[in-house]
């Protein structure tokens, strides 16, 4: 098990099934049954507190969770303080209580139409995300969509997807690492609009490619 700090309030845990088995001793049911993976999220968080200085009390907890490779599954957990929890629905959100218990929502991100965007507090979030999808072997990134920019646009990074092709064997894994760094947003041609008038041209296409090419 791996235990990353994101920022000041996200970690990321990535394991690997040998790790999830040894404590549910059944991966299939390890997201329904939270019971026998409650004891694991309170170690990890020990864990993490020893390890990255990341300290929950008191804080109210985002867990999501998805697999980014074969064999490997990643978790990430924002913790939020009581005015920021306010806003955020809190059927996802895990109140880190006396009685420590736990609800884990499984997390998917892949678009369901042809053109996404996703925003990015920073530029430093793109070149994370392109470090962690560099690993991935084989990988045609160019074939994920027919064009792919990356804007800057009042002190945010946003990267546009034009004609995803659903058939890319990768575009799970892609979108689902994407996630930990950026957040979905609802596509329109208006908002492309605005981006193209006011916004500035980072790179202008195959951003990804070539964030992969001279940033890591």
């Amino acid at each position: 098990m791996k235990i990353e700090k994101l920022t000041e309030n996200k970690i990321r845990i990535i394991m690997n099934i040998q790790d999830i088995e040894k404590n549910t001793n059944d991966i299939h049911t390890f997201f329904d049954n939270i019971m026998n993976s409650q004891n694991l999220f309170l170690d990890i968080l020990q864990k993490a507190e020893k390890e990255v200085d990341f300290h929950t009390e008191g804080c109210k907890l985002l867990i999501e969770a998805f697999s980014t490779l074969e064999d490997v599954v990643a978790f990430t957990i924002t913790k939020y303080s009581s005015t920021e929890s306010n806003s955020i629905n809190t059927g996802d959100v895990l109140n880190n209580s006396s009685k420590r218990k736990l609800i884990v929502k499984r997390k998917t991100n892949t678009p369901s139409l042809k053109n996404a965007v996703y925003e990015l507090d920073n530029f430093d979030y793109f070149c994370d995300f392109c470090n962690s999808i560099s690993k991935i072997e084989n990988l045609n990134i160019d074939k994920l969509a027919k064009k792919i920019v990356l804007y800057n646009y009042q002190n945010k990074f946003f990267l546009i997807f034009k004609d995803i092709n659903f058939k890319d064997k990768y575009i799970n894994k892609i979108f689902n690492i994407l996630s930990e760094f950026a957040k979905f947003q609802n596509f329109s041609t208006n908002f492309e609009y605005k981006l193209t008038e006011h916004a500035t041209i980072y790179i202008k296409n195959n951003a990804i490619s070539k964030g992969i090419q001279y940033l890591v």
